[in-house]
């Protein structure tokens, strides 16, 4: 026991279970923030909150009603944040430590940004879409429109079509959800870059400098592909090399089955 409050002693055990449900719901209500299902979530934390201190206060009626509503509760957070839950276990299973423990198979939404890219690039639609991993972007998120929506290769033409709103600006996504679209993205000041490449492969590069992002990019001029990551290019990229690039980002290899790697390439031809 490390203290006493009131009349609950109070040890390290109960210090560090606090602490992981603490970070839990905060990392929960980060992960809904601004969708709906953000605010049903809050409000069953606030019934939640009326359930214990019901409770703790012996107030009958009040610790009836929310007995009664106990065994509905499982199946009615289920059923509400089925989609929502669908999205969270999906960015759990990408993340760093479950892609080192489990080979997991190729994500279908590689399938849809690979296809919908290699059809744009045909139709010359310039075109930057952001894959974000581990680290958020939240600031560039904020300067585009809010999605939350199915990745498909439909959404993603739709979205770069010249004749869509959307189009000017950045597609943010974080695994198979569309998160925002028209998306401002901070410029690099790397000097070393070639003066000849245009601001949306300059956003694309200035992007990755900042994050972990995987960045897409296809030039209107040329209809050439290129891929930037922590700040290198690679560019000319055929619909084979895209692909294995996104499934060693997303659906990794062993290290020693891994192929080519990033270079800083200027040429547009």
């Amino acid at each position: 026991m490390i203290f006493k409050f009131g009349f609950l002693p109070i040890t390290i055990i109960d210090i560090f279970d606090i602490g992981i449900v603490a970070f839990v719901i905060y990392q929960m209500y980060e992960f809904l923030r601004g969708s709906i299902a953000a605010r049903m979530f809050m409000g069953l934390l606030v019934i939640l909150f009326f359930s214990v201190v019901g409770e703790l206060l012996n107030m009958s009626a009040l610790s009836w009603i929310m007995s009664s509503l106990k065994t509905v509760w499982v199946i009615a957070f289920v059923i509400i944040f089925q989609p929502d839950l669908r999205r969270l276990l999906i960015y759990l299973g990408q993340t760093k430590l479950v892609r080192a423990i489990v080979r997991v198979g190729e994500p279908e939404f590689i399938n849809d940004v690979v296809n919908a890219t290699i059809e744009m690039s045909n139709k010359n639609f310039g075109v930057i879409i952001v894959m974000l991993r581990d680290v958020g972007v939240k600031s560039v998120l904020e300067t585009g429109i809010n999605m939350q929506a199915q990745v498909s290769k439909p959404l993603i033409a739709s979205v770069f079509n010249p004749r869509s709103p959307l189009h000017d600006g950045a597609l943010v996504i974080r695994n198979d959800i569309a998160l925002a679209a028209k998306c401002l993205l901070p410029l690099s000041q790397n000097p070393n870059i070639d003066p000849a490449l245009g601001t949306r492969h300059r956003a694309a590069i200035g992007i990755s400098e900042q994050s972990d992002a995987i960045v897409i990019v296809v030039s209107e001029e040329t209809g050439m592909i290129s891929i930037v990551e922590s700040g290198n290019m690679v560019r000319g990229l055929t619909e084979d090399m895209l692909r294995k690039k996104l499934k060693d980002a997303f659906a990794p290899l062993p290290k020693e089955k891994r192929g080519w790697k990033f270079g800083f390439v200027t040429s547009d031809t």
